[in-house]
């Protein structure tokens, strides 16, 4: 699903009467809670927007924005170091930041040697900052996103060299 056909959908809960929608497909699933009115001229304060992805054998991973082709392009590395490279993927939809502030310095940078538990970036999903560890010590040996890049389930975030 992306973001214009999720947009639609927040408008279309906000503009009715319904309290809460909830879409399926792809294996992707969106559901959208109306939030209960709390000003004093009686509208409510827009909706709340819930996101998930189900595992599902059958259904093809979703095609993302232009974004995506050219992640997937840079995601392959070279065939003799796809063996031991290991992947640390995103575990949630949300923006990559890879500082913990805009003025603040990286978590990590290309060649960087670092231990697992490390703090390698965040991914803020709902205006919730997660803190994304690395599960391997080693040496990071690509970056495969930009900060403030929206970021997908499962989508490679770095590759660490255990070796190096």
């Amino acid at each position: 699903m992306n973001e214009k056909y999720i947009k639609k959908l927040i408008r279309l809960v906000e503009e009715s009467d319904i309290d809460s929608l909830e879409v399926s497909s792809w294996g992707r699933r969106v559901k959208i809670i109306q939030r209960a009115p709390t000003g004093s001229n009686g509208h409510a304060n827009g909706a709340v927007v819930y996101t998930s992805a189900t595992p599902s054998a059958t259904a093809p991973p979703p095609a993302s924005p232009p974004a995506a082709s050219q992640a997937s392009a840079s995601e392959t590395p070279a065939a003799d170091e796809t063996g031991r490279l290991v992947a640390v993927k995103s575990p949630m939809v949300g923006t990559f930041y890879a500082a913990p502030a805009p003025d603040a310095q990286p978590y990590v940078s290309l060649n960087e040697k670092i231990t697992a538990g490390q703090v390698v970036c965040i991914v803020e999903a709902m205006k919730l900052m997660n803190e994304i560890e690395s599960e391997v010590s080693g040496r990071v040996a690509k970056i495969m996103v930009e900060n403030a890049q929206p970021v997908e389930f499962g989508q490679v975030l770095f590759y660490i060299d255990p070796a190096g």
